[in-house]
């Protein structure tokens, strides 16, 4: 599997963007997808996660209310869409595709894109 994060950019605060993870490969709708992201100088972070049916989502606490992630299996991508973009949220954001249920861990994910970076103007 392949993926293929886009979408990020330079927002103001209270903005809003979505997240685009392309996938390639065979059986997509299998994959839990999540998102992490890394802020400068901080370690990657989980901020949601999708079950392979798009029924089960997961948020980390800080940004829960603001994020929602969905997913189009027959696209085969998954999405973020963030609101209320605050500078707290600048970083680049990973997209991951996992095989088992767990979710909220690096390690839970066997598939990585390259990163989008997201930056918030104050």
């Amino acid at each position: 599997v392949q993926l293929q994060a886009s979408g990020g950019g330079l927002v103001q605060t209270g903005g809003s963007l979505r997240l685009s993870c392309a996938a390639s490969g065979r059986n997509f709708g299998s994959y839990v997808m999540g998102w992490f992201r890394q802020a400068p100088g901080k370690e990657r972070e989980f901020v949601a996660a999708i079950s392979g049916s798009g029924a089960g989502t997961f948020y980390a606490d800080s940004v829960k209310g603001r994020f929602t992630i969905f997913r189009d299996n027959a696209k085969n991508t998954v999405y973020l869409q963030i609101n209320s973009l605050q500078p707290e949220d600048t970083a680049v954001y990973y997209c991951g595709a996992g095989r088992y249920s767990a979710y909220s861990l690096q390690g839970d994910y066997d598939y990585w894109g390259q990163g989008t970076l997201v930056t918030v103007s104050s």
